[in-house]
């Protein structure tokens, strides 16, 4: 029988909350983490937080990064950082939460797919006779 324990056996009670949202890939470090809590973007509980401070099983977060916004509840704690699918049983996102990151993500989509129209586009020659005889105007 195998006495040792390798580091992905390790039970732990709880964690600290910037390694939790670096461990579940929220953040690219942790240093991240720890300013974007620092900043007010990461909820514990329904209330700000520090980065040191320790998250147990069952403890709600709302996180705020970029333009979405995830509501999750943690189910499970890990030291390291795992691939990304493992990464996924970390946590559970609320229903409503999904379906509002989901409608955000379309609708960014959409607004891209619109201004990727304009972008990169410098006026032709008649385009920009247009433009001299409207300022002229």
């Amino acid at each position: 029988m195998n006495k040792h324990k390798t580091a992905h056996s390790v039970e732990i009670d709880a964690i600290r909350l910037d390694k939790w949202l670096w461990a579940a890939r929220f953040y690219k470090t942790r240093k991240l983490a720890a300013e974007a809590i620092a900043g007010g973007k990461v909820h514990l509980n329904g209330q700000r937080s520090k980065p040191g401070k320790e998250v147990k099983i069952g403890a709600q977060l709302l996180i705020t990064k970029d333009l979405y916004q995830w509501d999750i509840t943690i189910t499970s704690l890990a030291k390291y950082r795992r691939p990304a699918k493992e990464a996924l049983l970390l946590y559970q996102e609320s229903q409503d939460s999904l379906s509002k990151r989901q409608k955000q993500i379309l609708l960014n989509r959409e607004n891209k797919t619109q201004s990727d129209n304009y972008k990169d586009h410098r006026p032709n020659k008649k385009e920009r006779r247009q433009i001299h005889r409207f300022v002229r105007q």
